[in-house]
């Protein structure tokens, strides 16, 4: 099958152009959570990455990739979360305005932050129909540039910067699990897995209340969620006509997981590991937990997304 997915090469000069913009972020692993599923776990620590999340390197990549001329006129988006942070960071690291239009649901430490970043937020109704319409009229009035928050080949390679450093970190793994929102940092590990894995299958890791993947792959077309409800905010989006096919012939299995699933997984994290991570973050080890069967015995990378939680 013919495709246009980003190329390997494209995925290693990513790296190359936002290295100076990211932290490269730990591998850690835990005795205490090997023992409790049996396998062997390798957690990429993305909650300590800049402006909390993986979201700074698809958001520095896509940035960095426009002409002087377009840099210069601001970059906006619209996103409930980690991409408004990474943006609104990404553009003021390059000298340049940025303008986030957010729900006004999202979540206070999340607009905090946009805020102390510099970006001028402009809020809306919390639906999809109602950011997109605010984008157009943000746009419109300053000639930003929009930068889609995962459905844009240049953020998908970013993302997959992730795992080419956990790759280099842990080259031996048999599986790497994924959270799944709108599909940016699964596409991109998945990418990056078929590039410089050895054998190493990518699993995606989704909400039960937010199960468009999962239902997606089954139905073999895009099947969007509607007013999903979890306490993983930052996988509420559905997926896009770019990172749907790469999921499609790169990830071998969407688990779905259960809200009191995501809340033990979470607490496992801080109690055992002593580090803060969100509820997307968690539903990588709760899917773990929940097939423990199937992972036992195996080397297991794990995508922490991010810690930007309200406490």
């Amino acid at each position: 099958m013919k495709t246009n997915f980003p190329t390997k090469e494209h995925l290693l000069d990513a790296h190359k152009r936002i290295v100076n913009y990211i932290h490269r972020t730990p591998v850690l692993t835990s005795t205490s959570l090997n023992n409790l599923t049996q396998a062997s776990l390798f957690f990429k620590c993305e909650n300590f990455q800049k402006a909390g999340s993986f979201k700074i390197r698809g958001a520095s990549n896509a940035l960095l990739k426009l002409p002087e001329s377009e840099k210069e006129k601001g970059v906006a988006t619209h996103y409930s979360g980690n991409f408004a942070q990474a943006l609104a960071l990404a553009a003021k690291l390059n000298d340049t305005k940025s303008y986030i239009v957010m729900p006004s649901d999202a979540p206070k430490v999340k607009k905090n932050a946009v805020m102390s970043y510099g970006g001028l937020i402009t809020e809306c109704e919390p639906t999809l129909d109602a950011r997109e319409s605010t984008l157009a009229q943000v746009v419109e009035k300053t000639g930003a540039i929009f930068i889609h928050p995962f459905n844009n080949h240049d953020v998908i390679c970013g993302q997959a910067t992730a795992c080419m450093e956990l790759l280099n970190d842990s080259p031996d793994l048999d599986y790497i699990v994924c959270p799944v929102g709108g599909g940016g940092l699964i596409s991109g590990t998945a990418l990056a897995a078929h590039y410089f894995g050895k054998d190493v299958s990518v699993i995606g890791a989704e909400p039960e209340n937010a199960d468009d993947a999962f239902r997606s792959i089954q139905a073999g077309k895009i099947l969007p969620s509607i007013d999903p409800k979890t306490i993983a905010d930052g996988l509420k989006t559905s997926l896009g006509n770019l990172t749907f096919p790469i999921i499609q012939q790169h990830v071998s299995e969407i688990i779905t997981v259960s809200e009191s699933e995501i809340q033990t997984a979470m607490h496992l994290i801080w109690e055992r590991m002593k580090i803060v991570i969100e509820p997307s973050s968690a539903v990588t080890l709760a899917a773990i937990v929940k097939k423990a069967a199937f992972f036992k015995t195996k080397k297991i990378g794990l995508m922490l997304s991010g810690g930007n939680v309200s406490f």
